[in-house]
């Protein structure tokens, strides 16, 4: 997969690298944005309330 990704990429090794560096950043932009929040909102709340005394 990683190999398909890198031979469609446009450019020689800069700009495979640039373009490595940017489908890794908008994967992670995207999971952390959308998915986790998405995903949060279906997870049982399991925060513990520390009380003081």
């Amino acid at each position: 997969m990683y190999g398909w990704i890198w031979r469609h990429l446009p450019g020689g090794t800069p700009g495979k690298l640039i373009g490595s560096v940017l489908l890794v950043g908008v994967a992670v932009a995207l999971l952390w944005f959308v998915v986790f929040p998405l995903v949060d909102q279906n997870l049982p709340n399991t925060a513990a309330q520390v009380t003081g005394g």
